[in-house]
């Protein structure tokens, strides 16, 4: 009787500390890392000239590729938002992290409840047991309803759903991340074929030139006014530019495929529209974030600080390993040797079972916190290198952009200089001052400013456009349905 009595105080005190223990959550809670400590980018401020500035005050658009003016452009991201291989790839993914919280939270937060019916055909025989009597078989029959529930004493269910929601958080970061570098890539493959476009016009319109230059040369070798090697060294000129323009060509063509890709078509279908640079707008306002709201906005942060989250979640469930474990298990069910019988009151069985689990000696469970922590130390040390990665982006842009301003306004300048030159020199041409091989001179000389000019108004674009994905894009881009 006192062993009795022991062992229900035993009992007693383990339910007491049970109640205390239940409710808790063991692990640090996961608190959000502090924005960096800098108000700006660079060192000295960044100057875009009279065509751009900065807007401090100003908000990203969400569909920011509206502001570079082209509606063809618009109209391949959307379609390119909806069949894009990536973007589904990332939206599958995303599901699989929802469906796999909910399981998870199915299993763990509800009893779990299952049925059960069996049947079985024995034959017993006494005399394996010692005993006389001849051998019997009989049927039987069992049916019955369990219910089972493990208690989340110290919150390791808690931390485990708390992992598997900041995994949804990830994949959700992941998809707009996704979404931003499509639509930029598309953006910024779009202007290269204009660019590149355009240098083809304007190299081509040189080579003309030269084989015109080559053909008068020719006749005045013909005619004793020019040495042979001036026509080599022109066909030399001639060849070279000419030998440029496949070089040219196959990077246009690349860029074809490339957007075809992008917006989830086969090169070979077409379809894919022609760019040119004139229909597009370079954006006026560009609207820069501080570095404190950057790391809010941009999805590789905010994924990066997602897998900081579901790290800490983890030592969480690490810790709680270490701790009891309360199950409570129960059956109601009828067992009889026949059929019928089975629902008679003198079949009825049931049972009722409390386990509570305590690791006592086991290694490994220590170093799995260790484990746990580690890795939540080396997530700390991803997101700080996201974060300066980040800011390094961003200040890389704003320094392209203040030097692509520098140099399209030096090149601009030297564009109408040599515009004002060869109108001069056409209207000499015209009065028979200079000789046609000198009007062919100039105009070549200003097609290959033309060239330096539409590199460099390309290039302004594309950075503008590397700008807003530097920003973040905007936050919720739409959703691909």
């Amino acid at each position: 009787m006192k062993n009795a009595k022991t062992i229900s105080g035993h009992i007693f005190t383990a339910l007491i500390l049970v109640g205390l223990l239940a409710g808790c959550t063991v692990g640090p809670d996961f608190k959000r890392p502090a924005p960096p400590d800098v108000a700006s980018y660079t060192p000295t401020p960044t100057s875009l000239g009279e065509s751009q500035r900065l807007n401090a005050d100003g908000l990203i658009n969400h569909q920011w590729w509206h502001e570079l003016g082209s509606a063809k452009l618009n109209g391949l991201i959307e379609e390119a938002l909806q069949a894009n291989p990536t973007l589904v790839g990332a939206q599958a993914r995303l599901r699989q992290a929802d469906e796999l919280y909910a399981a998870e939270a199915g299993s763990s937060l509800y009893p779990q409840v299952g049925a059960n019916v069996s049947g079985q055909r024995q034959r017993s025989n006494p005399s394996t047991s010692g005993l006389s009597g001849d051998a019997e078989e009989f049927s039987l029959y069992n049916t019955s309803i369990g219910v089972q529930y493990t208690f989340d004493l110290v919150g390791g269910t808690r931390r485990t759903l708390e992992s598997l929601a900041a995994q949804v958080d990830y994949q959700n970061y992941q998809l707009e991340g996704a979404r931003l570098t499509l639509t930029a890539h598309i953006a910024t493959t779009a202007i290269t074929q204009a660019r590149v476009a355009a240098q083809i016009q304007a190299t081509e319109t040189i080579l003309h030139s030269q084989e015109e230059q080559l053909e008068l040369t020719g006749e005045r070798v013909r005619l004793g006014q020019a040495a042979p090697d001036d026509v080599l060294a022109l066909q030399a000129q001639v060849e070279q530019t000419r030998a440029s323009i496949p070089v040219l060509r196959n990077q246009l063509q690349q860029n074809e495929h490339l957007l075809a890709v992008l917006a989830g078509r086969a090169p070979g279908i077409g379809g894919v529209p022609f760019f040119s640079l004139h229909e597009f707008t370079l954006p006026a306002d560009l609207p820069l974030t501080v570095p404190s709201v950057l790391v809010r906005t941009r999805p590789d942060i905010q994924a990066a600080e997602s897998l900081l989250h579901a790290a800490n979640a983890e030592y969480g469930v690490a810790i709680a390993q270490l701790y009891p474990q309360l199950t409570l298990s129960a059956n109601l069910g009828s067992q009889a040797l026949t059929t019928g019988a089975l629902f008679g009151s003198d079949s009825a069985i049931w049972s009722l079972v409390g386990q509570l689990t305590q690791p006592l000696f086991n290694p490994g469970l220590p170093a799995q916190k260790r484990a746990a922590l580690a890795a939540f130390d080396a997530a700390a040390a991803s997101y700080q290198n996201i974060v300066l990665e980040s800011l390094r982006n961003v200040a890389d842009v704003l320094r392209a952009l203040d030097n692509d301003a520098q140099r399209l306004m030096a090149l601009a300048a030297a564009d109408a200089a040599v515009q004002g030159s060869l109108e001069s020199i056409q209207r000499q041409y015209a009065l028979g001052a200079v000789s046609y091989v000198n009007l062919l001179t100039a105009q070549q000389q200003a097609q290959q400013i033309r060239i330096a000019l539409l590199e460099a108004q390309g290039q302004r674009l594309i950075d503008s456009a590397a700008f807003f994905q530097a920003m973040g894009g905007g936050s919720g881009l739409p959703s691909v349905s």
